[in-house]
């Protein structure tokens, strides 16, 4: 089996809690670098972590929120003006996607969503449950709860036989089993310690129901103001703890 680096380039909510950056997360399988959701901040975790945009080869989109997809318009209009790319880009996100990042292109840059690139991109939408092929990666999504938007996916990532989970915004659902069965790693919102918010994670469900997955490493991410403040009582939080530029090996 091959090792995977996964790199948090962003861990944050999507108001600059704690001053981390929006969601978005560098897996690098040794023959695909992907970027799991793509916050506004992306560029910038990019240029500040040493990431090229050009080696990106797919990005992958949980939920149609800005600080998980809004660096997408920044990065296509970047790509084609200032860094020349020309290897194929991919972009795969939950349904309704492609219209979305339409309507994004042309509020922020007008006009660029009609506009001919210099490389060939390609975006498609999932479906819930069925397995996506791509490369040497398989992409399964599983619908989450999160209210506030109408498509939102956990995600479950293999490849070279190790598996990363990712929730994505939602509070617990047992759809979370699926997508966490027997993870090499299980990334996962923490927004709150303790405190239940309709569609968000708070800590102590999260840690309560951890143990279904079977997955073997835990690690916090999307995490606001009540759950950093938790993170200087390490004593209370048993897991990893994701930080922007931060990476783990599975």
């Amino acid at each position: 089996m091959k090792n995977i680096e996964i790199q948090f380039l962003g861990s944050g909510d999507a108001f600059g809690s704690g001053g981390r950056l929006q969601s978005c997360i560098l897996v690098k399988t040794g023959k695909q670098n992907l970027l799991v959701d793509c916050g506004a901040s992306a560029l910038t975790g990019m240029a500040g972590f040493g990431v090229d945009p050009n080696d990106i080869d797919l990005i992958v989109i949980s939920h149609l929120h800005g600080d998980h997809y809004g660096g997408i318009p920044f990065l296509i209009n970047g790509s084609q003006l200032m860094f020349k790319r020309e290897r194929p880009l991919g972009i795969i996100g939950p349904p309704g996607m492609e219209k979305m990042l339409v309507r994004a292109m042309d509020a922020l840059f007008p006009g660029s969503s009609g506009r001919e690139t210099r490389f060939a991109m390609k975006i498609s939408e999932f479906e819930a449950d069925r397995e996506i092929d791509s490369g040497d990666v398989k992409i399964t999504p599983f619908r989450n709860y999160h209210p506030q938007v109408d498509n939102s996916f956990a995600l479950r990532i293999t490849s070279g036989g190790k598996t990363m989970a990712y929730s994505s915004d939602t509070e617990w659902t047992d759809s979370l089993l699926s997508a966490a069965r027997d993870a090499d790693i299980f990334i996962a919102e923490a927004y709150f310690y303790e405190k239940k918010v309709k569609g968000h994670m708070d800590y102590k469900s999260l840690i309560s129901n951890f143990g279904k997955t079977g997955a073997r490493r835990l690690v916090l991410t999307h995490m606001g103001p009540d759950m950093l403040s938790m993170l200087a009582q390490l004593d209370k939080i048993s897991c990893e703890c994701a930080d922007d530029g931060k990476s783990f090996f599975i």
